[in-house]
């Protein structure tokens, strides 16, 4: 019965999904090619088509940074794990989409997908908290069916800008209560750690992220700790 509910919500938030791809109004629904990242893209497309990888981040340049400030975290958690690594620098929720629709995750079968995405959204347009959530609903339905099998760790979007009170961080905080209710508890799970990045006034620090957006050592280092029983349990790996 579990599994039944699971497939009805999936095939719910597909077909809501569908209606809302028609909304044209909404660029974060558009699929668009990110121009100048196709070799990064057909990188990806040859990964799926080998099927291997079982755990797989999607995202933008905050995934793509487990290459560069989270190697070393990386290889402690995820190098064993037949991971891959498909973030893109720049990326918004359109361009996720036009991927998707364009060979990323084509043949592959993995377990897990992390899934993050959204603070382009912000950050480049700073489009509406509901319109960014739409694409990450999008999102979410053609994994859904691409890899009917996966299940999801969907990441709220990490904090950006130095103050609580900074305009993008409101923008991705608002995002996030919409995103948190596509979370069924089974096959997408919802985990938000961004408390984990500030100090107890809700201050970011430039040692946790120079630029307030994006994540060094310390906060790869961070986010592997706190998903990793989620990762592990939906790997399979406990119970």
């Amino acid at each position: 019965m579990k599994y039944s509910i699971a497939l009805l919500s999936a095939a719910v938030l597909g077909m809501a999904a569908s209606s809302m791809a028609q909304d044209t109004s909404i660029p974060a629904l558009k699929a668009e090619v990110h121009a100048g990242t196709e070799a990064r893209i057909e990188q990806f497309n040859k990964t799926s088509k080998e099927g291997k990888a079982e755990l797989v981040f999607l995202g933008d340049s905050i995934t793509q940074g487990w290459e560069h400030s989270g190697k070393e975290t990386w290889a402690k958690y995820y190098a064993k794990r037949n991971a891959a690594n498909f973030g893109i620098g720049g990326d918004r929720t359109e361009h996720v989409l036009w991927r998707l629709d364009h060979g990323n995750f084509d043949g592959l079968k993995p377990k897990a997908i992390v899934l993050m995405i959204g603070t382009n959204n912000t950050g480049h347009r700073k489009d509406k908290p509901e319109d960014t959530a739409a694409g990450v609903k999008a999102i979410i339905a053609k994994l859904q069916t691409k890899c009917p099998d996966a299940k999801i760790l969907l990441m709220a979007i990490f904090p950006r800008d130095e103050k609580p009170a900074g305009e993008m961080r409101q923008i991705n905080d608002k995002a996030n209560a919409i995103i948190k209710t596509f979370a069924d508890g089974d096959k997408v799970i919802y985990q938000d750690i961004g408390a984990k990045f500030l100090g107890a006034d809700g201050l970011m620090s430039k040692d946790m992220m120079g630029d307030f957006l994006h994540p060094g050592n310390k906060g790869y280092d961070i986010w592997a700790a706190e998903i990793e029983e989620n990762v592990a349990r939906l790997l399979g790996e406990k119970k």
